[in-house]
């Protein structure tokens, strides 16, 4: 499989519990070496979604390719290929953290023992310990290495940094890195946007089911508003505010936002005012995300 290809295809997939219908007509895409972000609340579908391309659910309707193959016909194989890392770890309470790391990488046929004792390092994770001893941010770094440990060519991650501390975090988004650098592709989903805005090549957002935006941050940017702060040396006459929504002036201080296309013309404007200090702000994930979810409500209030 060569770069450009889907190692992720949805088209269309549906699945009903009874008359609540979890996923309506998803489409997600996930090319290889790609780490792609995939957001929503809970309840929008995520796990739902996740369990299908793990092959322990089969789609109502549509299709699902994981790795060119349908995941439910041949999940044993598929396992080889991929690893899991969930939310909430469950070990072995007997098991000590080294031999579960051993006992999950066996099944994808062997681990890196190099990159295994690398990782038990940096993660700060003793595996001697037994199961029942560990925090639930210690069971996510049994899990963790256990899945980068492993030569796979498709990490599926479902809010894997749960219980981790942020300096763990920080470890967590430099492996990631290194194994999308190997050839790796991710999915990943996680309440953590600021690691996904990090991390993530791509995003897709799902509501009710559906997906209803994806593309770069960049494409989701677009048609935004981006946030201005500037400390000026002159007064703020009301024609250098033109374009500008949000206005706050303290003294010598502005802080404004416009719409993101615009950001050249309003520094343009400010420019001769003697500008001090400027940060220009894009929107965030978090805030587009945000901004997305506030407007269904809205919408949802109105109808």
């Amino acid at each position: 499989m060569s770069a450009g290809e889907a190692v992720i295809d949805v088209r269309g997939l549906t699945k009903s519990y009874g008359k609540f219908k979890a996923l309506q007509g998803l489409d997600l895409h996930v090319e290889r070496g790609q780490v792609h972000g995939f957001l929503g609340p809970n309840g929008a579908g995520k796990s739902t979604t996740i369990r299908v391309l793990l092959g322990l659910l089969k789609g109502d309707g549509g299709s699902a390719q994981v790795l060119g193959h349908d995941p439910w016909k041949h999940v044993v194989d598929l396992h080889r290929r991929l690893a899991y890392v969930p939310g909430d770890v469950s070990l072995w309470p007997g098991m000590t953290g080294g031999e579960a790391i051993d006992l999950l990488g066996s099944l994808r046929g062997g681990l890196d023992e190099r990159r295994r004792a690398d990782l038990i390092e940096r993660f700060e994770l003793d595996p001697s310990k037994r199961g029942r001893q560990y925090s639930k941010g210690n069971r996510q770094k049994v899990a963790i290495v256990a899945a980068l440990s492993s030569n796979v060519e498709l990490l599926i991650l479902d809010e894997p940094t749960s219980g981790l501390d942020p300096l763990m975090e920080n470890v967590f988004q430099e492996v990631i890195g290194e194994a999308k650098a190997n050839g790796a592709t991710v999915l990943l989903s996680s309440h953590i946007l600021s690691e996904v805005e990090s991390l993530a090549d791509r995003l897709s957002i799902i509501r009710e089911g559906a997906v209803v935006q994806t593309g770069t941050l960049a494409d989701l940017q677009q048609g935004s508003r981006s946030t201005i702060h500037a400390t000026l040396s002159a007064p703020v006459p009301q024609s250098a505010l033109e374009g500008l929504s949000d206005i706050h002036v303290d003294g010598d201080r502005l802080r404004a936002t416009v719409d993101s296309a615009e950001v050249g013309a309003a520094m343009t404007r400010l420019a001769p005012l003697g500008i001090t200090a400027l940060t220009v702000e894009p929107p965030s994930l978090e805030s587009l995300f945000l901004r997305l979810y506030e407007t269904d409500s809205t919408d949802r209030a109105a109808s």
